[in-house]
């Protein structure tokens, strides 16, 4: 079972109004007519078409379509995996769609957090260590990398478990230490790419409870999945098609996972 997430409000919280947005924020986000193209041989394909998009600080967002939408392609652009062929894409008032493959790598290990379906994990190496990995690239000392690392596993509930490698791990807690290695250098983004597509309805919405309770705490998450059960959890969701976005809506009355749960039977790990 999900153990308890203790949140560290004082190192993530905003000041911010119920609908999540800081008063006075810049966006986190913005996305200016962008346009992708891809040369396949002969034939060139129009990936992105003129995309808008604004995400604010502590916003939930959900991204979804179906296969071909686009929407795989605007979540690498957002990662910074990526560039517009065209248009702007501007992060936490950076305009970062002309930066070099080293100035973009910088932003990625600085401001964003990964969060993917496979949990690409070292599987010789144990939990704490896979979390540790992101700091080593930003020259934080080894005492601060150790204590930083232990910090946010405990914050996904996983404290008891530093020492455990991934094969002694169940796919949730698993999920997990990726979530806890995403969020160990304290990002201002955290991006999630289909994270509970291999695992069972239960431990989806625990995973989806550690979001809800980490974006109460004042973080912004992006989270693209094809699930509208998942997306349900989310402040709003965003629907692409054809490379363009054509719903972008508020979610009313979403549920909380933390009751979700009470009503899902228990499965064991």
């Amino acid at each position: 079972m999900l153990a308890q997430v203790e949140l560290k409000k004082e190192a993530m919280k905003a000041e911010r109004p119920e609908n999540g947005t800081p008063v006075g924020a810049i966006p986190v986000i913005q996305a200016q007519d962008v346009h992708k193209y891809y040369d396949l041989g002969e034939t060139k394909v129009h990936a992105l078409r003129g995309v808008d998009l604004t995400i604010q600080p502590g916003e939930f967002v959900a991204i979804m379509g179906s296969s071909g939408s686009g929407k795989s392609t605007f979540m690498n652009m957002l990662g910074c995996l990526d560039k517009p062929s065209s248009g702007r894409y501007i992060l936490e008032g950076t305009d970062v769609s002309s930066l070099d493959k080293k100035q973009l790598a910088a932003i990625r290990n600085r401001k964003l957090g990964f969060v993917f379906q496979g949990f690409n994990l070292l599987s010789r190496t144990t939990a704490l260590e896979n979390v540790e990995l992101p700091t080593l690239y930003a020259q934080m000392e080894k005492e601060k990398r150790v204590a930083r690392a232990k910090e946010v596993l405990e914050l996904v509930g996983l404290g008891e478990r530093l020492d455990h490698f991934p094969s002694q791990l169940s796919g949730g807690q698993q999920q997990r230490v990726a979530i806890a290695r995403a969020l160990v250098n304290r990002p201002a983004i955290l991006l999630a790419d289909e994270p509970t597509g291999n695992l069972d309805s239960r431990t989806s919405v625990e995973i989806m409870q550690i979001f809800q309770d980490l974006n109460d705490s004042g973080l912004t998450i992006v989270l693209v999945t094809h699930e509208p059960d998942i997306a349900q959890f989310a402040r709003r969701t965003v629907v692409f098609r054809d490379g363009k976005i054509r719903h972008d809506d508020p979610l009313k009355n979403r549920p909380r996972a933390a009751d979700v749960l009470k009503n899902l039977p228990m499965i064991d790990e």
